[in-house]
């Protein structure tokens, strides 16, 4: 039986969980991911989990951080004055939001932490720094 290997188009079934068990993806309830093997299009540790499987195996994979969204930065933690905040907009902490660049890029962010004059907001991916652990089932190779 065929193995996916680099340039394939896969479709793979996961779910995923973090180390206390709490599922923070899955595609269970929807059509299975489909990416191309080796070209960078989702986190090297899970590419690298699919590489070799066979139509219809499943597999459970620990992907570190370093080979997931890798390490929580610190220098990604922004403190903002609450007037920068949009108008009517009332800050939780957890709520995203979302930030421009002077050049007009648009990243995603959390609110951290609420102070009395400012917010501090964290531009880290939300699984940043944390080990996932997946089970994937490789639905279809499509060479």
């Amino acid at each position: 039986m065929a193995q996916a290997k680099k340039g394939d188009v896969v479709h793979v079934h996961y779910t995923g969980r973090l180390q206390d068990g709490t599922v923070f993806d899955s595609s269970q309830q929807r059509d299975p991911l489909q990416f191309q093997v080796g070209a960078g299009q989702v986190i090297p540790g899970f590419e690298s989990a699919v590489e070799g499987m066979e139509e219809g195996e499943t597999r459970t994979a620990t992907i570190e951080a370093l080979n997931a969204y890798g390490p929580r930065n610190e220098d990604m933690m922004l403190t903002v004055p609450r007037e920068q905040l949009p108008d009517g907009l009332e800050p939780e902490v957890g709520a995203s939001l979302q930030v421009s660049t002077t050049e007009g890029q648009v990243y995603p962010v959390r609110i951290a932490e609420l102070q009395e004059q400012t917010v501090v907001l964290d531009a880290n991916h939300p699984l940043a720094g944390k080990a996932l652990t997946f089970e994937l089932t490789l639905a279809k190779i499509a060479a």
